[in-house]
């Protein structure tokens, strides 16, 4: 009797969850097919930039003792995926809106450094993650809504939404006009008509930090239990459409604009070097860290890379010289003009954009 009872006891723990998470190499996909112009002249002869993605997956504790059987994992905690507060329900949502936020960085800043004017206007302020509990998670905003009025007061940025709440009462009766967005199985962001949410503020908890405004003074009195950052829209010279499909994250933004400039380049980029790319974008240029970087370079080296694009800050470097990929060279950068001088360095063309801009400077 004893064997069975020990056997059944190995079998449940075996199959119980550990609140951990296995980052594991994924896969290097070309951007190129993935991308649609209209509107402008594109470069019929794409060259090959990959971006890198890893896989997730939820451990049991089985899977976590066969992890110390394999290279190039690592294990991660549930608190290392959200933010302190942030339930592990709107990870998905968090990854589909970094995407799409990565792909509007990526379209803008192509687009300027073929020489195109691209103005942006402010356009609210976007939900990136909601406390539980909060006044915001009892009420039904969601990750991805946009707040774009206070009561009477119009919103156009995170600074403008602080400001008018972080003074009032806790407790403090507020409308909030929303823009809810959808987002589909597959990750596709649609915002749809305006509504207006009724809800009361609440104390700030202890020990929380709110971020710091220019103009913002005076102790956090009330909050809602969101995240936020600033929304945006671009006016581009052309539609422009990024198939990211099942994709989510930011780690993808650098190697979307370098498709996109090639797209819309006389020449090659790369000088016809396979090439993979991660690292985030902004609309200014910068490049900023990610994660998974040494199982992405293994991904990147199966699918025949010889230069790995990483961003020079966040330990992304030294995790990719980790991998020990041979044949694999690992290029630091922090800004997409480093990029391209490095590009030219190993025989990449200079962006040369096959529509004139209208609007240059």
């Amino acid at each position: 009797m004893i064997i069975p009872i020990i056997f059944g006891l190995v079998i449940l723990i075996g199959t119980r969850s550990t609140n951990d998470y296995l980052i594991s190499p994924g896969n290097a996909t070309p951007v190129a097919p993935l991308v649609m112009i209209h509107g402008v002249a594109t470069n019929p002869r794409h060259d090959k930039i990959m971006l890198a993605d890893v896989y997730e997956q939820e451990l049991n504790y089985w899977g976590w003792i066969k992890t110390h059987f394999q290279s190039h994992v690592q294990i991660i905690t549930a608190n290392q995926l959200v933010e302190p507060g942030v339930p592990l329900d709107e990870l998905s949502a968090q990854g589909f809106l970094q995407m799409s936020d990565a792909k509007q960085a990526a379209e803008a800043t192509a687009f300027r450094a073929v020489g195109w004017e691209v103005p942006s206007t402010r356009t609210g302020t976007i939900v990136t993650g909601v406390v539980s509990p909060s006044p915001a998670r009892s009420t039904g905003v969601h990750v991805g809504d946009e707040i774009i009025g206070v009561n009477a007061t119009t919103i156009t940025s995170g600074c403008q939404l602080i400001g008018a709440v972080h003074s009032l009462a806790p407790g403090t009766a507020l409308t909030l006009h929303v823009r809810p967005v959808k987002i589909s199985n597959a990750g596709v962001l649609t915002y749809r008509a305006t509504k207006t949410v009724q809800l009361d503020t609440e104390k700030v908890p202890t020990g929380l930090a709110v971020p710091g405004c220019p103009n913002v003074t005076g102790a956090d009195r009330s909050y809602l239990g969101v995240s936020i950052e600033d929304g945006f829209s671009y006016a581009l010279p052309a539609k422009v459409s990024i198939n990211t499909a099942n994709i989510g994250g930011p780690s993808a933004g650098l190697a979307m604009t370098l498709t996109l400039i090639n797209e819309l380049s006389s020449g090659s980029l790369t000088g016809h070097h396979v090439i993979a790319v991660t690292g985030t974008i902004d609309a200014q240029g910068n490049v900023g860290a990610v994660g998974g970087v040494e199982e992405k370079a293994v991904a990147v080296a199966r699918a025949g890379a010889t230069y790995f694009f990483v961003p020079d800050s966040g330990g992304d470097v030294a995790a990719a010289r980790d991998a020990h990929q041979t044949g694999l060279k690992i290029i630091p950068v922090t800004t997409l003009k480093q990029v391209l001088k490095e590009l030219r360095s190993i025989g990449g063309a200079k962006p040369q954009p096959l529509t004139a801009p209208s609007g240059a400077s």
